[in-house]
């Protein structure tokens, strides 16, 4: 029996990643580069839509995919509305939602859009997202703040989060919705959920706000601290938002977003390179501290994945702190392509129930 087809579509701010799957294995997989100038056109990031959408079918009539054959097209779900984890079809609202993002511009709204045009223009075919960033399961304790004016928000990396606890699941013969788990994902962005029987009911918001500094993100910063210095008048609201997210963190205090760089640096004996990146991993433990007392210390395991899970060395610092809650398994780098087409081919299998976004 032929295996179904699946095309996965995953814009980012500076690329386009594209990925035909056949079954589980993966026929074709490129990544396009975009440059600032060709970007720099458009005014607004919905504004590049055919342009993304023109290279994409390119690459594949280049590549010599038979496009017809495919089943399902999964775009990267972008900041539509808070929902439940799931695969969502593409459908008027959504598509209006990723116009006019209540959550703000992200190249992944792009994801949802072109997926529909492609599945339009094929003969037997869907268009869905699947797990993206603003998947909320918050339990109603952790939406609260410490002020009424301010609530929590759920942000965080749902595609890969989700992708690695399913696989961990699989590895031990064991259902994700009967684990607890507490899931790492150390990238640009670290973010750190607890999962509850296949529900994330906490997790740092890693966007712009929360949790252990990163590679390029400040984290919790000081309150009164951070309100001081916006009516310092020595920074504009730029130069402050920049602070906190793609200038905070590592780069703020090593000029780099590179952890591999770092470490190399420590290795080679630069001690404050050293001293930085355990201070990293020392917050990162915290958080995964903090999320266990979330599963009343009931916790079947800590899953660290992400790009910086490659770090054998960073890893360690976070182990050798949190290894008494819970047994460790590490899951290194992120193959969101590959999360992308299998949510698309369970839905085509019929092992899980598409949902409808409202």
């Amino acid at each position: 029996m032929e295996e179904l087809r699946i095309l996965a579509i995953n814009p980012g701010s500076t690329s386009t990643k594209i990925a035909v799957f056949s079954g589980a294995n993966p026929v074709f997989v490129r990544t396009i580069a975009h440059s600032a100038e060709e970007l720099s056109k458009f005014d607004k990031i919905t504004d590049q839509y055919a342009f993304r959408k023109e290279i994409i079918y390119k690459q594949l009539e280049e590549a010599g995919i038979e496009m017809d054959s495919i089943r399902a097209v999964v775009g990267r779900g972008g900041l539509t509305k808070p929902i439940p984890s799931g695969v969502y079809e593409v459908n008027e609202i959504m598509k209006q939602d990723m116009v006019n993002s209540p959550m703000g511009e992200h190249a992944s709204n792009l994801g949802g859009f072109i997926a529909d045009d492609i599945a339009k223009s094929l003969p037997n075919a869907r268009a869905f997202i699947a797990d993206p960033v603003v998947v909320d399961e918050l339990e109603p304790h952790a939406r609260v703040s410490g002020h009424p004016e301010f609530q929590r928000k759920s942000i965080f990396h749902a595609l890969n989060q989700k992708a690695t606890a399913r696989q961990h699941a699989k590895s031990i013969m064991r259902k994700y919705e009967d684990l607890n788990l507490i899931v790492v994902h150390l990238g640009g962005g670290i973010s750190v959920g607890a999962h509850k029987k296949g529900m994330v009911v906490d997790v740092n918001q890693a966007l712009d706000g929360e949790g252990p500094f990163s590679p390029e993100r400040s984290g919790t910063l000081p309150a009164a601290d951070l309100v001081r210095a916006c009516f310092s008048g020595k920074f504009t609201q730029k130069e402050l938002l920049q602070m906190i997210k793609g200038k905070g963190g590592m780069t703020a205090f090593l000029g780099t977003n590179n952890a591999y760089d770092v470490e190399k640096r420590a290795e080679a004996g630069d001690e404050n390179a050293k001293f930085i990146l355990e201070a990293m991993g020392y917050q990162v433990a915290k958080i995964i501290g903090a999320m266990s007392t979330v599963l009343k210390g009931d916790v079947d395991g800590i899953l660290i994945t992400g790009g910086i899970a490659h770090s054998k060395w960073f890893v360690n610092q976070v182990i050798e702190r949190v290894y008494k809650i819970a047994p460790v398994h590490v899951y290194p780098g992120e193959d969101e392509m590959r999360a992308l087409a299998m949510n698309g081919l369970m839905v085509l299998r019929g092992e899980v129930e598409v949902k409808e976004y409202r």
